[in-house]
């Protein structure tokens, strides 16, 4: 069946909160398949330049606006916003084109990444979207003419109104507080979704990978495992498959080198749930020559409130680890609540282990640089806006 590989032409779409990495990527395929695209945004970020260059009318305020004469698609970050939820876009993006769309509570960015890094060193023309940067594929979004490659996200229940060709859940776990009360209602939710796929690709089914990626980490395998049986539904060849997948580097905050200074690398992580600190610092030591130490920043008072207790044990296995104040994001911070919570179940969990609480990122910085020395990993950890935390530990190295 032909693809109109301009399915959008005629279209005005205005999309408020474009300057996210997700809203982002949504105006990048909807310019490639003919949409005339502008939009929104708070603040400036580094995915507006990329839109301007394409013409997108693009406004900075403080409060949100929406001119007459666009369809308005709104960001989650923005409930109050009036104008089409962003997953209905999404949605119909994906019936545009025949999909493979990445769901589970772990690893999607990565996975999704590596399926449309190889579809593409594979000689196909994907379109992607990705909910980071990927450095090799050159951008987080592509409209190309071939499958379409996204993300499901199951914090807003969501991936259940997208209906692919190839549904892959990676994983199942229980990191959306104020949306599931249950890790069932999880596993029912991707069930049922995968239920509705014609192919539907269980990662826990899966063995992981056994030759040499050039990302780290068991969990890395297993999400190597899970792209391999969604490109061999493709039609890729597992040879070629395997081959270009082992040249993938990974997406950025994914374990991602930002520099080194006086002998100390210092690496920037996306991890913010128990299982992906485990996961995470499982890979580090399988890189690491020397110490493994880290800056954590929690990542909403929701998840905070219901999980310090596993943050604070899975950070026990670095050498020593900094806690700084939570990220409050798109969630009210409640009275009493810190995240100094994360700090003591650590230091409760491993007495003697070094453990600092301090609320700046600035301060945190200053902690874990005091105690690097040569041949140390540091990781900088979360969710928030803690990546700003390594240049400037790059800067107290030096």
């Amino acid at each position: 069946m032909p693809v109109d590989a301009l399915p959008l032409t005629g279209r005005r779409i205005w999309l408020v909160g474009i300057g996210g990495a997700g809203m982002s990527a949504y105006a990048l395929v909807a310019h490639a398949w003919g949409a005339e695209i502008g939009g929104w945004d708070r603040n400036e970020t580094p995915y507006l330049e990329p839109l301007r260059r394409l013409g997108a009318e693009v406004h900075i305020s403080q409060e949100p606006e929406a001119p007459a004469g666009w369809e308005v698609i709104v960001s989650s970050a923005y409930p109050g916003a009036i104008g089409r939820p962003r997953a209905e876009l999404l949605a119909e993006l994906v019936s545009l084109r025949p999909s493979i769309v990445v769901a589970g509570a772990h690893g999607k960015t990565t996975t999704a990444a590596m399926i449309a890094f190889v579809l593409r060193e594979s000689g196909n023309d994907p379109a992607w979207i990705v909910g980071g940067e990927v450095p090799q594929l050159g951008a987080n979004a592509s409209g190309g003419s071939g499958w379409l490659v996204a993300e499901g996200d199951e914090s807003d229940r969501s991936v259940a109104s997208l209906r692919p060709q190839i549904a892959v859940v990676l994983n199942v776990d229980l990191d959306h507080h104020s949306t599931f009360r249950s890790r069932a209602e999880v596993e029912q939710l991707f069930e049922s979704w995968l239920s509705e796929a014609p192919h539907a690709i269980r990662g826990w089914e899966l063995e992981p990978v056994s030759f040499a990626l050039g990302v780290p980490g068991d969990h890395n395998r297993r999400n190597a495992a899970a792209a391999l049986a969604a490109l061999e539904l493709a039609g890729v060849a597992g040879a070629d498959a395997e081959r270009a997948l082992a040249a993938f580097r990974g997406a950025g905050r994914r374990f991602q080198l930002v520099g080194t200074a006086g002998g100390v690398s210092v690496v920037d992580d996306y991890a913010h749930n128990p299982a992906e600190v485990e996961a995470l610092l499982e890979a580090a030591r399988e890189r690491a020559q020397g110490r493994v130490l880290v800056l954590f920043q929690p990542h909403l008072p929701s998840r905070t409130t219901h999980l310090w207790r596993e943050l604070g044990r899975a950070l026990t296995a670095a050498d020593a680890v900094c806690i700084t104040e939570i990220y409050p994001a798109r969630e009210e911070m409640p009275a009493g609540l810190s995240g100094k919570l994360v700090a003591d179940a650590a230091a409760e969990t491993r007495p003697g282990m070094p453990v600092g609480w301090a609320p700046e990122l600035v301060e945190a910085a200053r902690v874990v640089a005091h105690w690097a020395r040569e041949g140390d990993l540091v990781l900088t950890v979360g969710a928030g806006d803690v990546e700003r935390a390594a240049p400037l530990l790059l800067e107290a190295l030096a």
